[in-house]
């Protein structure tokens, strides 16, 4: 979600204007662009993005799983071709010709389950040479064993553990974030009433750990954080239940036209809605033998 930085464009005035454009906003791909302005969302101090670029630069073959449009990917990957072929003079170029200099992998791929954003996936990083293959989230990945040094996620919906253990080859990496427990419930119990603590505590970084390392891998680093979020006006919290689906299963702007009227109401009155989101870094590796993503 963006983080805006200056004063905020005109948006519709009137509660149904602001409704009826959150309701029209394609939701395909995990571009947050159009919050520009509407929203705003602090982001993990780790810079996702920027470390996978540094992993995929010393991975041979590579998986994202659940890669939503491609977006994260592509900017890794543009960044690593930007290095590698960076004119000669520059620090980057400086960098391609050390030892173990970083370059793209040999092979690519990519998992998404939901059909529009396979499509935009595969618009997007098909220039790239990269694969996407449509693979319900629940399914096992369908690939041989030991068949990536690397794979990573942004995100995923639920990992599986074992499925990502037995691609993994023998030293073969796990990096990816994850979302925490407890994100965005301000805005999750303003719609739904208090959630119970076993809803609460799901996706603990813990009990993530605890089921990463029961599966086979080992987890060499894990961070989580807290960060705030902001919401402008009532469109943009219909656009981001619409998007992000599993915040308030079943959403439409019919079954929660009152609650969503309370929530301008207090907009308008109070400024913007705040809420907090949980990320959380794993970094595992799958015991044997050293490769060139560890």
């Amino acid at each position: 979600m963006a983080v805006h930085q200056g004063p905020h464009p005109p948006h519709p005035a009137t509660f149904e204007e602001l409704l009826a454009e959150g309701a029209s906003v394609p939701t395909e791909g995990w571009d947050f662009s159009w919050f520009e302005g509407r929203a705003t969302e602090a982001r993990p101090s780790w810079g996702y993005a920027v470390s996978m670029a540094e992993r995929l630069g010393r991975a041979r073959a590579v998986l994202d799983v659940q890669t939503g449009g491609g977006e994260v990917l592509d900017f890794a990957l543009a960044r690593v071709t930007d290095t590698a072929e960076a004119p000669a003079g520059t620090d980057a170029a400086a960098r391609t010709t050390a030892p173990n200099a970083p370059e793209p992998p040999r092979l690519t791929i990519a998992t998404e389950g939901w059909p529009p954003n396979v499509a935009k996936a595969t618009d997007l990083l098909h220039p790239r040479g990269v694969a996407v293959v449509a693979a319900a989230e629940d399914d096992p990945l369908p690939f041989a064993d030991g068949a990536f040094d690397l794979v990573v996620s942004r995100h995923p919906v639920r990992p599986h553990w074992h499925e990502i253990v037995r691609v993994l080859q023998p030293g073969g990496t796990y990096f990816a974030q994850h979302v925490g427990p407890g994100s965005v419930f301000e805005l999750v119990e303003y719609f739904l009433g208090p959630q119970p603590d076993d809803v609460r505590s799901a996706r603990h970084p813990d009990r993530e750990r605890a089921d990463a390392e029961a599966a086979g891998l080992d987890v060499v680093g894990l961070r989580a954080e807290r960060l705030r979020m902001e919401f402008h006006d009532i469109g943009a919290v219909v656009h981001f239940l619409r998007k992000v689906v599993w915040m308030v299963p079943g959403f439409t702007v019919e079954a929660y036209e009152p609650r969503l009227r309370e929530l301008h109401e207090l907009i308008q009155a109070e400024g913007p809605f705040v809420a907090h989101s949980t990320r959380h870094l794993v970094d595992a590796r799958k015991p044997g033998g050293r490769t060139p993503s560890a």
